[in-house]
């Protein structure tokens, strides 16, 4: 038997099936989906078996080494979901694999050298380089002196050492002791009980329990010592041994069971749209479109439950999970040890156990970020993709695909419904539901029949003007002040972290700029330092400018951590509690400081946009929104529409239970229309006011879009390769379809690489993939451009 491997080495020339013989004995295990150890030129890696076949071309055809797993990892539908992902996004079949598993599958085989003979055989130069033992790791031994290399392999050649492979896994399966009774006598109960009390209180309390025990938990709670128990052990009376046990990253928190809701008319209507699909078995697309505060979860939660019912699974996806342990509680309460977890805030053993649980259908919902549309499920009734319009589901690394379209993807296959929910849907989701190819369902009205917050933009010129030098406008300042004498909160949202956002020199006007990438410096207040926050370069902060030796070095703009200090120094009495990057870093934190907010234990919630979505407390009552207009500046053509739906999310966090919500807006431009529009919460006319410039300028929906990005440490390479690029792809694709550029990206260089990049516009264009394959084969081929960097975005979402 042969087995057709796609190897892990993401290059154009293995980007294809490779064939190898199944020995005898793994005859029946080597099976699609699973994944194997080949020999692979001089070296041992990692691939995935795609299908079995009885012939083969291939003359001296080498032999599988290992078997990685005792089940498919893959099942046939992620099988074909992994090439038709390769094929939408260009990139390599491995590396869109490698995307659906969790990393602790990701097997790393080491080579080691190992002595044959006697070590006082080996010659005195190759005996030093393994010291006391009989083993050298192959890396080690490169990063050594290059003649260290050379005496190595004389050695290898003369049969003395010998080369040997290991696979070593990323994470390991967690294990602990675990302690039952043995079938105990009530003599022998009596004798414990006479000559050693505490193995009695030990052995009475084990039997209690009516599964294996945690050693360590038995012990403990019975104030007993492992010496207890090993006298237990030695008697026959007790078995011990280690069991398997997953890593829950839920374990120190209780869910109180939930039932359902009851709901609104328009609620019970829009269920009854979604559960059609669910009940026939049958494919469709739904944009649910409902105000913030509409119950959307509720709905999510009720249609879950139907599909349960059919003994089906479900996939929720919200984006960035780890920032929202609010719906993670609700279906946790909801549904109790049926949900699996899976976002990047977990560690690879947690996400290695919660994969593993899906794997081996002990749950039958997922709720995780973008990821977790790849969870190996095999019976999908419903697919959901909450807050749809969110940038963070499209991936930024090949495969650079949205989650939007995998789910859609999947949802066909297994004839499942997708819900795609948002107060503020994308530009290009709620066109194709105008147009019909989506089902539209509405939900206009809060579930509590509360109004939506009353907003308030104050044009900050006006502020300036009137003498006002403060980032907090009056207006702003008022109402803080109202709502720490009513003992209501507040929420301040600034779409920027660090002190300030950039250091100037006011004497001749130079920017502290990182020396790796053309972007200023943001200035920390914790360490005093500079950072730059694409490639994570910091320095001390200067005394001096670079350029003048001027000590005139002033802060320009204003951070979360300024806004903080300079909240502290108009409201001395309040508790502030701040979210960013910076303060979120360590694990649990976000819930940390959400839950001490959520019990009244802050009065100010200020923060970058983690906190524009998912809060839901009924105490915060004011809005506040810092530099609105910050996201409008930015040169790409969905600034208007983010900026639009980042203050509509955050607009929707006040006035959620009984009391009156405000929201206060500060902006330089109070009369864009995106702004403008947030007062009336009219997404209706803003989505008709970017269509029509959209239709303007020949963006989505109208046109589909492509991006290349190419880069290098040489510029003139750069320059060259890219005007080689636009001239090709203009020669090659339909005249109809528009190639601008190349141009300098606009962020020119990123961890001293130059950047330039292309443009392709285009409703309908055949040649796109054909073409854009050749080139990236080309220039993947040419062994002369090894440091050269082509990306391709087919359908990008950010353009810096």
């Amino acid at each position: 038997m042969i087995a057709r491997i796609i190897v892990d080495v993401p290059t154009a020339q293995t980007d294809r099936l490779f064939d190898y013989k199944v020995p005898n004995e793994w005859d029946m295990l080597v099976q699609p989906g699973i994944r194997v150890v080949v020999p692979f030129g001089p070296r041992k890696i990692q691939g995935f078996v795609m299908e079995r076949t009885d012939t083969s071309d291939v003359k001296n055809m080498k032999a599988i080494i290992e078997v990685l797993d005792p089940v498919p990892v893959l099942s046939d539908e992620l099988l074909a979901l992994g090439k038709w992902l390769a094929k939408a996004t260009i990139c390599f079949q491995v590396t869109a694999f490698q995307a659906m598993l969790p990393a602790a599958l990701k097997t790393k085989v080491s080579k080691k050298i190992q002595v044959r003979v006697e070590k006082t055989e080996l010659p005195e130069q190759v005996r030093i380089l393994f010291g006391n033992g009989n083993q050298l790791d192959w890396d080690a031994l490169k990063k050594g002196e290059p003649s260290h290399l050379l005496t190595m392999k004389k050695a290898i050649e003369a049969g003395l050492v010998e080369i040997e492979y290991a696979t070593k896994a990323h994470t390991k399966m967690k294990t602990e002791r675990v302690v039952t009774v043995s079938d105990v006598s009530d003599a022998e109960l009596e004798s414990v009980q006479r000559k050693a009390k505490k193995q009695f209180e030990l052995i009475q309390y084990l039997k209690k329990k009516k599964q294996p025990f945690p050693s360590q938990q038995a012990m403990s709670e019975t104030k007993t010592s492992r010496a207890t128990l090993n006298a237990l052990l030695d008697k026959g009376l007790v078995r011990e041994w280690a069991q398997e046990v997953y890593r829950d990253p839920t374990s120190n928190e209780t869910f109180n069971k939930s039932e359902p809701l009851l709901l609104t008319p328009q609620q019970q209507e829009a269920l009854h749209m979604i559960s059609r699909p669910i009940e026939e078995d049958r494919y469709e697309t739904i944009l649910l479109h409902g105000v913030t505060g509409s119950g959307k979860t509720e709905i999510y939660l009720q249609a879950i439950a139907k599909v349960l019912e059919k003994g089906q699974e479900a996939i929720m996806l919200v984006p960035e999970i780890s920032l929202t342990p609010q719906m993670v509680n609700r279906f946790k309460a909801r549904f109790g040890n049926l949900v699996a977890i899976m976002h990047s805030g977990l560690s690879n053993g947690e996400k290695y156990d919660e994969w593993r649980k899906i794997h081996r259908k002990e749950v039958s919902v997922v709720v995780g970020a973008r990821s977790a549309v790849f969870a190996p499920f095999t019976n999908l009734g419903l697919l959901i993709v909450d807050e749809e319009h969110e940038s963070s589901y499209k991936q930024e690394e090949a495969p650079r695909y949205h989650t939007r379209d995998v789910a859609k993807y999947r949802g066909e296959i297994h004839r499942a419904p997708v819900i795609l929910g948002s107060a503020t849907p994308s530009i290009e989701s709620f066109a194709r539901a105008k147009k019909g190819n989506y089902t539209l369902v509405s939900l206009q009205e809060r579930v509590n029949a509360r109004p939506m917050p009353e907003v308030e933009i104050v044009d900050m010129r006006e502020e300036l003007r009137n003498g006002n030098r403060s980032m907090f406008s009056r207006a702003l300042l008022q109402g803080i002040r109202d709502r720490l004498d009513r003992k209501e909160q507040s929420v301040l949202f600034l779409n920027r972290r660090g002190y300030s956002t950039f250091v100037m020199c006011r004497d001749c006007g130079y920017v502290a700029s990182c020396d790796y990438c053309d972007i200023s410096y943001t200035y920390h207040r914790k360490g005093h330092s500079l950072k730059c926050h694409y490639c994570g370069d910091e320095k001390p902060m200067p005394t001096t400018c670079s350029e003048c030796g001027s000590e005139h070095i002033r802060f320009f703009g204003s951070g979360t951590q300024k806004v903080e200090e300079e909240l502290y120094k108009h409201f001395p009495e309040a508790t502030v509690i701040r979210m960013d990057v910076d303060t979120t870093r360590k694990k649990g934190s976000h819930k940390a400081l959400l839950d001490a907010f959520g019990q009244g234990k802050g009065d100010i919630l200020l923060g970058t946009q983690m906190i524009a979505k998912g809060l839901d407390f009924p105490n915060i009552t004011l809005v506040g929104v810092l530099a609105a207009d910050s996201m409008l500046h930015i040169p790409d053509f969905r600034s208007a529409e983010r900026t639009f739906q980042v203050l509509e999310q955050v607009a929707g966090r006040a006035g959620r239970a009984e009391l009156t919500g405000e929201v206060i807006v500060q902006s330089y431009t109070p009369e864009h229309y995106s702004i403008q529009l947030v007062k009336q919460h009219d997404y209706e006319q803003f989505f008709a006011s970017e269509m029509r410039i959209r239709k303007q300028g020949g963006y989505p929906p109208y046109y589909y879009m492509a991006l290349l990005t190419i880069s290098d440490q040489d510029l003139a390479i750069v320059i060259k390769t890219s005007g080689k690029i636009a001239e090709y792809l203009k020669r090659s694709l339909s005249k109809d379809t528009v190639v601008l550029g190349p141009v300098v990206s606009p962020i020119a260089r990123i961890k001293d690489r130059y950047r330039y990049q292309c443009v392709i516009k285009y409703k309908h264009e055949p040649k796109l993939y054909e073409t854009l394959e050749t080139v990236l084969n080309h220039y993947q081929r040419d062994t002369t451009t090894k440091r050269l960097s082509i990306s391709m975005d087919v359908h990008p979402y950010f353009f810096m």
